[in-house]
């Protein structure tokens, strides 16, 4: 999970101010659609990195851990609270195969060790180092500033009333 604080005060602060509109609700929701896009660009890189990742060719019974936890990517927008911002979430609940760290685990440049299914043989498998971190490190200062501005056009449509 990275979370990206763009100035929290300020954000609450907008907040709070549409809630005293008249159609604040409506501008609420607008704000945080516009935020969540503003991360788009980043789950795009995320999910080319991730599917990128080589895989064995074997079929396995389920859904196939790659899509899985792709599904698992949210763009999400707190305009309230202790963590107040946008961030880029995958949950761990609902991987398969019980593998429920499997999005930490394949963006670590370790891997993770497990047993070869059937046999008392450990092995170290690497999946996709940095498909996560690297999108969202690399154009850290791009997906900030997108937020600000969709701050900043959201209180431009307050004080325009």
């Amino acid at each position: 999970m990275i979370e990206l604080s763009a100035d929290s005060q300020a954000l609450q602060a907008l907040a709070k101010r549409l809630s005293q509109e008249a159609d604040g609700k409506k501008l609420r929701r607008d704000l945080a659609k516009e935020i969540r896009q503003a991360l788009e660009p980043a789950k795009q890189e995320i999910r080319a990195g991730l599917m990128g990742m080589s895989t064995a060719g074997i079929p396995v019974e389920g859904a196939p851990l790659r899509t899985t936890v792709l599904k698992q990517l949210k763009a999400e927008a707190r305009l309230t609270g202790r963590s107040t911002g946008a961030r880029l979430r995958i949950r761990k609940k609902g991987m398969p195969r019980g593998f429920d760290n499997a999005p930490k685990r394949l963006n670590r440049k370790k891997g993770w060790r497990h047993r070869v299914y059937g046999r008392d043989v450990w092995v170290q498998q690497i999946g996709a180092p940095d498909y996560f971190d690297r999108p969202t490190r690399q154009h850290r200062a791009q997906y900030r500033a997108a937020v600000l501005k969709a701050m900043n056009d959201t209180a431009r449509r307050i004080t325009r009333r």
